[in-house]
């Protein structure tokens, strides 16, 4: 009697396919995630810049994504799904400038390898979402079943928490504003162009001044219009730019202001040589995080002569650490905080800058601080740096939101503001 052996099972049945299935799909997503990293920071590096300025930006996420591409075969079960999941909400992330560009202003550049880190992310974390269906926990108890998954759900959701901050550090160091917005400030500006001290140049506008006077407008060159449109009718000139990354303007961009108080000093540079202008009547308002970099140059430079600092609040772990609370929000929010500033320092290729407070103790200059403390936005910081700063002034709106003083009360506004330079510049 003949003996008729088992056939072996088809290729697309074996367990160990399945697995390397898996692998090649995670590689792929993990290669167009490379792609554009490499093609954002060496290949098509924003105007201005060069491969050199992106160092740690391209070392660190590729090292990264190497170490991930060979864990992820080594790996089983929830493991390999976390890693999965993980690694495409990076790919989100890292699709999310290629998008928002592409919305705005149309694809160009590295927007194109922007766009593939979308079904990337997608493709990544479908396949953790069923890396992690089809190695659930079957056996065993239900009451057991039921603690594992639960606490699998409560690390699930700090991770998710995490990845989210890590990854906002990378999107606020690549998106910024692609247009130049509407000019509304009603009266008769030039276009003009300045560079910094590291070889950016940047664009704007200026109001000439009637009195000999100038006050830098930051940052950018929509939220500033309204004061602008105040102080213009009281004869100081008016600069208004797109600060770095921004519109018009070369360089990385970085919505937490890291590295705009060397904005802020070339427009201090450009003013001094207009001739409408008194070199030692130089003054800033800054809105948000224009505020911080306005603090952060006149504890620099004494060539900015006054300030006026509106809704400046925590822009690194450095601030929020000292943002008050329980216990339990103020050390989770400064873990969240610190994964964030690390997030974003390799991102953006530098340090977080000084700590606002100290920064506030060396300023000699005249000081008006502005601040809604109750914006949700930690405002109420703003406290801190009215105490560090020796004579400066302090003026909260517990009713206003996040630097809407001109808007809660524009009559005092207008009188604050203006009588605060007139008495600093004039």
């Amino acid at each position: 009697m003949a003996v008729t052996m088992p056939r072996p099972a088809p290729p697309h049945t074996r367990r160990g396919d399945g697995r390397t299935r898996a692998t090649v799909l995670f590689w792929i997503g993990l290669a167009l995630i490379a792609l554009h990293v490499l093609d954002d920071n060496v290949v098509q590096p924003q105007p201005g810049t060069s491969p050199g300025d992106h160092v740690v930006s391209t070392v660190v996420p590729l090292a990264l994504l190497g170490l991930a591409a060979w864990a992820f075969p080594r790996l089983r079960g929830g493991r390999r799904g976390a890693l999965a999941l993980v690694c495409g909400a990076a790919g989100i992330a890292a699709g999310i400038e290629g998008f928002h560009y592409a919305r705005e202003v149309g694809p160009s550049g590295d927007d194109f390898t922007g766009l593939l880190c979308l079904p990337a992310g997608v493709l990544l974390l479908a396949l953790g979402a069923v890396t992690l269906w089809r190695t659930r926990l079957r056996t065993g108890s239900l009451g057991r079943r039921i603690g594992r998954r639960t606490l699998l759900g409560v690390a699930g959701l700090l991770t998710a928490i995490v990845v989210s901050v890590v990854g906002l550090g990378y999107v606020t160091t690549h998106v910024g504003r692609a247009v130049v917005p509407p000019n509304h400030l009603g009266v008769a500006s030039e276009d003009v162009t300045f560079e910094t001290a590291d070889g950016l140049t940047l664009h704007g506008w200026y109001v000439p001044s009637r009195n000999g006077t100038a006050v830098i407008a930051f940052p950018g060159r929509n939220g500033p219009q309204r004061p602008a449109r105040v102080l213009a009718r009281h004869g100081y000139g008016v600069l208004l730019f797109d600060r770095r990354g921004e519109g018009e303007s070369d360089g990385d961009p970085n919505s937490w202001g890291w590295g705009g108080d060397a904005d802020v000093k070339a427009a201090i540079a450009y003013l001094q040589r207009r001739p409408d202008v008194d070199p030692g009547r130089i003054g800033g308002i800054g809105l948000s995080v224009g505020g911080e970099m306005m603090i952060e140059t006149a504890a620099e430079t004494p060539e900015l002569a006054a300030v006026v600092s509106e809704g400046a609040g925590a822009r690194s772990v450095k601030e929020s650490a000292d943002l008050p609370g329980s216990l339990a929000t103020r050390v989770f929010g400064t873990a969240m905080a610190a994964a964030r500033t690390a997030s974003s320092a390799v991102s953006a290729n530098q340090l977080p800058p000084a700590d606002l407070e100290d920064l506030s103790a060396r300023i000699d200059q005249p000081l008006l601080l502005i601040a809604a403390p109750n914006s949700g936005f930690g405002e109420e910081l703003n406290r801190d740096y009215h105490a560090a700063a020796e004579g400066s002034v302090l003026w909260e709106l517990p009713e206003a939101g996040h630097t809407g003083a001109i808007e809660s009360r524009p009559q005092e506004y207008e009188e604050r503001v203006i009588g605060f330079l007139d008495e600093a510049l004039r």
